[in-house]
């Protein structure tokens, strides 16, 4: 008998979130001893996995590197785990003894992830842990350009988790998802939180559920290299990484803005590590490569130096790792100035922090408002006016934005899901973790009395009313008024 795949899909969703309800009046027992035990043995699964798991995202979506991909399912795996695994998210979990007031986490419910094409693998296993950090039952919606990576990653959580105790239907997931089941699970009743993770137009789709949701939005990364900053380390820091997973990552630098008085040292140093600086043809080529019918063209997306250049009619050395081409203006007609998720660079010449903040502040309103940029830089008073300056809800110092953006070399929380505020939309400026999945009762024990007093209403010298006499008529209040008035000389 044939089913419709929405229709299939739909009610695959559909059971998963009833069966996550079920599961979730289980989760709410657990101890944190419980918890904590399932957590880590999930952690423990997805090491063993992350190099199995990153060749299948690979050979499903074409995006990026194995072995960086399982850098990052080593990430979340490991890092993540060690961030959240000694958080208290059971029963009262912090006492403020002098305002007498006890803090009470509790599961915020049924968790709709949406998880996107670009980092499939690692997403799942990072949402996966937070979620039953928190004891939380959490139904996955893969893309369905990687549906089976991200299937077989929710596999190895759920039965990790399954063997340390979780009941069955805490994790799950849609197996041949459509854009109908992924609204339909966004905007089911038994939703009770979303956390997503993809295009602007996915995100936004999730704040109009009605749902309190968690969305990131782009990241359209400035990288602002001062004149006091150490070159050499700078540009290394840089390569690596724009390049690793081949700039896939939101958080990957996508602009360079240059003081000019160091712009040939840089340029130099680029060079000297791989970049291949292109002349105004092979610009010209790549630009109309990087642009499809007005969005970002996914063929680009995750792709070698190489298979980029050979998309575009151009040729490079096999040695190259990044493709930069000199900018000087920022706007969509620019595709240079855009998020590009690739190992493409644009390269800006500034001079001075002035103009530096102007450009970066344009790129960020162009398609990063609120997610990351970077500083090279080695005076801490310029590091900290720079910083204010800019729309931004992180500012990787003298770091690779890829890592640092995530936690991976600053002491930012450690994630996949990176928060960019009001500034882009998103309810949270931070990243994510299961902290944020919790809802926090309060208990509060009184500490001071009340005052049970009332201003009192005169004429004159004669009170009218007092706390303890009763409700006086409308009518004796409308000859009180009149005498106030009639005293202050109005007619």
């Amino acid at each position: 008998m044939y089913l419709d795949q929405d229709l299939e899909s739909m009610q695959e969703g559909r059971r998963n979130l009833e069966q996550a309800k079920q599961a979730q009046k289980t989760l709410g027992t657990l101890t944190q001893d419980q918890v904590d035990q399932i957590v880590h043995r999930m952690a423990q699964a997805a090491i063993r996995e992350a190099g199995r798991l990153a060749a299948l995202a690979v050979e499903e979506t074409g995006y990026g590197k194995v072995e960086d991909k399982r850098v990052k399912n080593l990430f979340a795996a490991n890092e993540v785990y060690e961030s959240i695994k000694d958080k208290k998210t059971v029963g009262i979990i912090a006492r403020n003894e002098e305002k007498q007031v006890w803090e009470v986490a509790e599961p915020v419910g049924t968790i709709a992830a949406v998880i996107p094409s670009t980092n499939p693998t690692s997403t799942v296993i990072f949402k996966a842990l937070i979620a039953m950090k928190s004891r939380n039952a959490i139904v996955f919606s893969p893309h369905p350009s990687a549906a089976k990576c991200t299937n077989e990653a929710v596999k190895v959580m759920k039965e990790a988790a399954v063997a340390a105790g979780a009941p069955d239907g805490a994790i799950s997931c849609i197996s041949n998802p459509t854009l109908s089941s992924v609204q339909e699970v966004m905007n089911h009743t038994l939703t009770d939180l979303i956390l997503a993770t993809g295009g602007p137009g996915m995100v936004k789709a999730a704040y109009s559920s009605g749902k309190p949701a968690y969305g990131v939005g782009p990241g359209n990364v400035p990288v602002y290299i001062h004149s006091s900053a150490n070159i050499g380390k700078a540009v290394s820091q840089i390569v690596q990484s724009k390049t690793f997973d081949y700039g896939i990552i939101c958080a990957s630098e996508q602009a360079l803005v240059v003081d000019g008085s160091v712009k040939r040292k840089v340029k130099a140093v680029l060079e000297k590590q791989g970049a291949y600086f292109l002349d105004d043809y092979e610009k010209k080529k790549l630009e109309e490569l990087i642009l499809k019918n007005g969005s970002l063209n996914p063929a680009i997306v995750g792709k070698s130096p190489q298979e980029l250049a050979q998309l575009a009619g151009i040729l490079i050395s096999e040695d190259t790792r990044l493709l930069v081409a000199e900018e000087a203006k920022v706007g969509k007609a620019y595709p240079f100035s855009l998020e590009k998720l690739s190992p493409i660079l644009a390269f800006y010449t500034v001079e001075g922090c002035s103009e530096a903040g102007k450009v970066c502040n344009e790129l960020l309103e162009l398609g990063g408002l609120g997610h990351t940029m970077g500083i090279h830089c080695e005076d801490k008073q310029i590091v900290e006016s720079f910083s204010l300056s800019q729309n931004v809800s992180r500012v990787v110092v003298n770091s690779g934005t890829t890592f640092g953006g995530i936690g991976a070399t600053t002491g930012i929380s450690p994630s996949m899901t990176l928060g960019c505020g009001t500034y882009g939309n998103n309810i949270s400026s931070d990243n994510i973790g299961p902290e944020h999945l919790l809802n926090i009762k309060r208990i509060a024990f009184g500490i001071r009395e009340m005052k049970n007093e009332a201003p009192a209403v005169t004429s004159g010298s004669q009170q009218t009313v007092t706390n303890n006499e009763t409700l006086i008529s409308k009518a004796e209040v409308m000859e009180i008024v009149k005498s106030i008035l009639k005293e202050l000389n109005f007619k």
